[in-house]
């Protein structure tokens, strides 16, 4: 998880300091696209693990910095948070009786965000980055063998894509938009988390 905040610390220092360099020729269009934000995130949530997965709802948050390069191309870092509702668990049948269960927690997040404007509010973008999960994989063993319970944290890389759109133009304080997105999460234990879900933020200028 540390490295998850390193990773975004530098993305985002290096973002900022590439739009302050584009500062002469960013367009005038009036696009609020530019700027510190943070929005909440909510939707579906996908844990898969074993071979089989588990659906439930999710939630979380973002925090992030966008820059403008030109007249259409919007460049940023983000940090991101996530989990899913109570949890999910995957849960199936040991090779030898008994159940294995592998359970996700909280994901930590890191990611640089590269888009296009199709019109001075709407950006059409694409994601990818690093990511953290911290896990459970417990098997309660039938009569004879033993169980075993391991707790750590694995991480990986996600990938993703959205639209956003922007409800207030340039000239507001804080410009107010929404977003929806789907993000596709893979970790080193050969477990994945996909995520689509909708998210509404506030800009900082």
């Amino acid at each position: 998880m540390r490295s998850a905040f390193l990773v975004a610390i530098a993305a985002l220092g290096f973002t900022a300091t590439a739009a302050q360099a584009q500062d002469a020729t960013t367009s005038s269009n009036g696009t609020s696209f530019r700027g510190i934000r943070i929005e909440a995130n909510a939707g579906g949530d996908r844990f898969q693990s074993q071979g089989i997965h588990n659906d439930k709802f999710g939630y979380g948050g973002t925090v992030g910095f966008d820059g403008q390069i030109g007249d259409r191309i919007v460049i940023g870092a983000e940090g991101s948070y996530w989990r899913a509702s109570d949890w999910t668990e995957n849960c199936s049948a040991g090779t030898q009786g008994g159940s294995v269960c592998h359970k996700s927690f909280d994901e930590y997040g890191a990611a640089v965000r590269a888009g296009v404007l199709a019109t001075p509010q709407l950006l059409v973008f694409a994601k990818g980055g690093y990511v953290s999960n911290e896990q459970r994989k417990r098997f309660d063993a039938p009569a004879g063998q033993t169980s075993y319970y391991d707790h750590f944290r694995t991480d990986g890389y996600q990938v993703g894509g959205g639209v956003e759109y922007s409800f207030t133009g340039e000239q507001t304080r804080m410009p107010v938009y929404a977003n929806v997105q789907y993000v596709y999460s893979a970790y080193n234990d050969h477990t994945a988390r996909q995520r689509v879900m909708a998210g509404v933020g506030i800009r900082f200028k």
